[in-house]
Order: structure tokens, then C-alpha cells, then sequence
């Protein structure tokens, strides 16, 4: 099965098609070479060959896909059929696990677009895989054929046809339900040069980009494996015997937490301030460069706390939101050997501040690596639900902001368009639920190491388990996200406030105790 690096497509949340997030295709319940149909934000583009449909699969993702099936939905208007909802998962290694696989694509996709409105009348299925070694690509194509034919079982029990199947591997495609040697010949079909149709003209007059590949982007959010990922966990072994007894003391916790906040905001300067660069890479390497070891492990190990990391969240627009994603690509990258897990916090707030910029590919990309990382993580979890599901942002924006005022520090951003609340619809989030944080966050070091001095200062601490407490005491008078309350206990909330409590995300609001809730 795929695990947490692999991303699950939801169903209607496609981006890359438009304004709408579907593309017509025409030849519905055709059995051959048919024409498909697909558009941009402002006109049309007829596909009318496989070769078509399957070049037009990095503009459906936004993204070339590797080892992945992929379906796609297709829903009938006025005759004709436009592209709907898009699912993926990674091909299983094993064909034991093919069948759960395409229950589990076929059923996600037909039921997410059933609770979005629109259930789908039939499905386009993709199989991508490269060869391996001496394989061929029409050796990938014959090895995946019964999962090809899995898919398109499981697809007629929910009584949606799949209406073609292809199979790309090696720059060829192949057709898995053509039968017409013609225009689906055995040896395969040459893939065109990316970049070179009709549709990749027509993606790019519609402002439409592809992104390269999943393993890219992931990239850029992978510890480091190089001889400096020693040094940056001695950092983390060393911080981590300073601040660990500083965050379970009541009376030093709030201290913390400011201190960690003003150091992200000096680095978001930092990096705001350095001259740009080209490429991703470029950026990424010059970016940690600007970050150093001692000043990583600070922040690391500061995010732990959930209110901490709930005041960072709220870097989500603005100037703050391009620095804030650099920083916390930086730090998951930092995030090096026994400190995997606490890679969920950096990659959690990745996902939330991509999300939150209109990047739903790296969003989803980088909750599910914080998935990955900590699969209890419930802040990821559910961010990772409602952007898989299409849910907008916004409504969390506003809860994020409404916190920021109640503080007395409203952002820039912060103003309310008439008529306006700062809470959630009930129809766009589920009820809240709570975390349970007796859940210790445990890290595997050799005994007598400093890892281990910091899980029994853990345990002194907060008796038996226990992740880091949420800070109730944040110094007064500061000016970055989640300044300003005063010390002590958290005060009896008002009616209003309460009611406010009840509709807002609740991993962004401090509570009353010490549970994270969230939809």
C-alpha cells in the first residue's frame, strides 16, 4: 500500500483544469479511439486521440506523476463529458495488495464526488511506471495489466465504466482498451515532447504550469543526508538538553515560546532580505546557508509546543507567508536522524502556508510527509483532509485572524469584508474532535546518550509520557503572532468567545486544556 509519502489525489480538487476544476470530454460510453475533450480557464481543446489524453495527464495533476495509478472522473454534461474529480496512489511493490488498492481508489473517488454533488458516469484510468532494470517498457505495460483490470473491475461494481486505461512507461504509452493496432499498435506509442501539443499551448495561454515530478518536490522537504546532518544533530541533541526542562517548567514555558517566535521572525528577515537566486535548488541551498545549526535546533525543538506552532501558523499571507514557507522548508530539511518525528511540526506549517497561498500541490505533499513523520499528528491530519477535500482556506484564515486581534495585534490583513465572520460554516467542517496528548513523542537514541538524558528530564517532568504542554503563560507586548496575552491561567471564556471556540479550527486556538482540537 502506498504509505505517507504518497499523496492521495482528492476527488474534485484538481486544480490544473481550470477555473471550475473540470475539463470537458467528448465520447462518452465510446468504445474506441473516440474524441476527448478538455479546457482551460477561457476556451476549449478538443483531445481526440489516446496520445492526447495521455499528454494531457501532467496538466490534469499539475505535476508528472511517477509510480502512481491514477484515476479520473468523468461527469456528463449536455451530451458530452468533462474531466471532474482526480485521484492517485503509488503502485503497490506488491500485486497482493492491487485489489485494496483499487477498491480503495475506486471508492474514494466515486463517494468524494458523490458528497461534492456530481457522481461520476465513467472513469479514465493511468498506470505510470518506469522500467526497472532490463525491463522494458512494454514488459511494465504486460506487468500491470491485471492491475489495470482490477481497476476496471472494481470501478463496474460502483457502476462507473472505465472507458480507457493507459499505460505510460519508457516516453510510451499504451492502451489497455483499444484494440485498433492502427492508432494503439503493441510496440506502444512514442509520448510527444513535453511542452509541444496542442494542449501544452493551451495550458500555457491559460496560465496552467506543470511541476516536474512528485519526487522533486519532495526533495525539498527531505533531511539532509550529508556530513552536516552530524553537526545539526549534535545542534539538536545540545538545545535539546537546554530548552526540553525550560518548556516542561510552568513558570519558563511562555519564555520559550516568545524566544523561539522572535528567532523565526529574525530568520523570515533574514531570508526576506537575501538576494534572490535561480532555481529551486539554488534557493534551497542558499536558504540554509542563512539558517544555522544552533538557530535550527532552537526552532525545532520550539515548534514541538502546539501553541507555539499555532501562533507560527498564523505567518499564512502576505509578505510573511513566501519567508514563513521558506523557513519551514528549511527546518523539515534540518529535521536529521533520531529528529525525524519532529520533522511533523516544520512540514505541518509547510503544508498550511502552501495551502493557505493557493499551492495545493506542495500542500498535500507536505502534510502528508508530516503524516509520514508522525502519523498520530492530528494538526496534519486534518489540514491534509480539508485540502484533499476542496474545503477553502479562508475559513481557517479568518480563525487565525480573529486569535490575532483577540490578542491586540491584528495583521495586515486582519479586516473583514462586509458581513463577515471570523468562524467557519457548519456545512464546510466537521464537528471538533480532541487530541489526545498523553501520546509521548519518543525518539530512538543509544542509552547515555543526550537523547536520553532529554526523555528522562521528560519524564521528571510530566510523570509517565506525555508530549510537551501547550504554553499558557506568553509574555506580554509582543508584537509577532500570539503576542500580547498576559500571564497565568487562561481566564474564563466569554459566551461569545466560546461560540467562536466552537466554530473555528481548534488546533489554532489556545484552550482551556491541554488537547488540541481541530475539525
Amino acid at each position: 500500500m502506498t504509505n505517507h509519502g504518497e499523496t492521495t489525489g482528492s476527488p474534485e480538487n484538481g486544480k490544473a483544469a481550470g477555473h471550475d476544476g473540470r475539463e470537458p470530454y467528448d465520447g462518452i460510453g465510446a468504445p474506441d479511439c473516440t474524441a476527448y475533450e478538455g479546457h482551460g480557464a477561457d476556451h476549449q481543446v478538443t483531445l481526440r486521440t489516446p496520445a492526447e489524453l495521455a499528454d494531457a495527464l501532467p496538466y490534469l495533476l499539475g505535476y508528472r506523476p511517477e509510480d502512481s495509478i491514477v484515476l479520473v472522473a468523468l461527469h456528463d454534461r449536455d451530451g458530452r463529458g468533462r474531466f471532474g474529480g482526480r485521484a492517485r496512489l503509488g503502485i503497490p511493490a506488491s500485486a497482493d495488495d492491487w485489489t485494496s488498492v483499487a477498491q480503495q481508489l475506486a471508492h474514494g473517488l466515486v463517494t468524494g464526488s458523490e458528497r461534492r454533488g456530481a457522481r461520476p458516469e465513467q472513469m479514465v484510468a493511468y498506470l505510470c511506471q518506469e522500467p526497472g532494470r532490463g525491463e522494458s517498457g512494454r514488459q511494465v505495460m504486460e506487468r500491470l495489466r491485471p492491475l489495470a483490470q482490477k481497476l476496471r473491475i472494481e470501478c463496474g461494481h460502483l457502476d462507473v465504466p472505465v472507458i480507457e486505461a493507459l499505460c505510460i512507461s519508457d516516453g510510451r504509452f499504451w492502451s489497455y482498451c483499444c484494440v485498433n493496432e492502427a492508432c494503439c499498435p503493441p510496440e506502444g506509442v512514442p509520448m510527444g515532447l513535453p511542452g509541444t501539443s496542442v494542449l501544452a499551448a493551451a495550458a500555457t495561454y491559460a496560465g496552467l504550469q506543470v511541476r516536474g515530478t512528485l519526487r522533486e518536490l519532495r526533495t525539498r522537504l527531505l533531511p539532509w543526508e550529508t556530513a552536516a546532518a552530524l553537526d545539526q544533530e549534535l545542534a539538536l541533541d545540545t538545545a535539546s538538553m537546554a530548552l526540553v526542562p525550560r518548556i516542561l517548567d510552568e513558570s519558563s514555558r511562555g519564555d520559550v515560546a516568545e524566544e523561539t517566535l522572535e528567532l523565526a521572525e529574525r530568520i523570515m528577515r533574514r531570508l526576506a532580505e537575501a538576494p534572490p537566486v535561480s532555481g529551486t535548488l539554488m534557493t534551497d541551498l542558499r536558504d540554509d546557508e542563512l539558517l544555522g545549526h544552533d538557530e535550527a535546533a532552537t526552532l525545532i525543538l520550539g515548534l514541538q509546543d502546539r501553541s507555539t506552532r499555532d501562533r507560527a501558523a498564523e505567518w499564512m499571507e502576505g509578505e510573511a507567508a513566501a519567508s514563513a514557507l521558506r523557513l519551514w522548508r528549511a527546518l523539515a530539511r534540518r529535521c536529521v536522524g533520531s529528529y525525524g518525528e519532529h520533522a511533523a511540526a516544520p512540514l505541518t506549517l509547510a503544508g498550511w502556508v502552501a495551502w493557505s497561498t493557493g499551492d495545493e500541490l506542495e500542500a498535500r505533499e507536505a502534510l502528508a510527509m508530516a503524516l509520514g513523520a508522525d502519523p498520530g499528528y492530528l494538526f496534519a491530519r486534518l489540514l491534509h483532509q480539508a485540502c484533499n477535500e476542496g474545503l477553502d482556506p479562508e475559513s481557517i484564515r479568518r480563525c487565525l485572524r480573529a486569535e490575532r486581534r483577540d490578542r491586540g495585534h491584528p495583521g495586515p490583513d486582519d479586516g473583514e469584508g462586509p458581513g463577515e465572520q471570523a468562524v467557519l460554516e457548519p456545512t464546510e467542517w466537521a464537528p471538533l474532535v480532541s487530541e489526545d496528548v498523553s501520546r509521548p513523542r519518543r525518539r530512538s537514541r543509544p542509552g547515555g546518550s543526550a537523547g536520553s538524558r532529554t526523555r528522562s528530564a521528560k519524564a521528571t517532568g510530566r510523570g509517565s509520557g506525555g508530549t510537551v504542554p501547550r504554553p499558557r503563560t506568553p509574555a506580554s507586548g509582543a508584537t509577532r503572532p500570539g503576542g500580547g496575552r498576559t500571564h497565568g491561567m487562561r481566564p474564563r471564556t466569554s459566551g461569545k468567545e466560546a461560540a467562536r471556540h466552537r466554530d473555528c479550527p481548534g488546533s489554532v486556538l489556545p484552550g482551556g486544556d491541554d488537547s488540541e482540537r481541530d475539525v
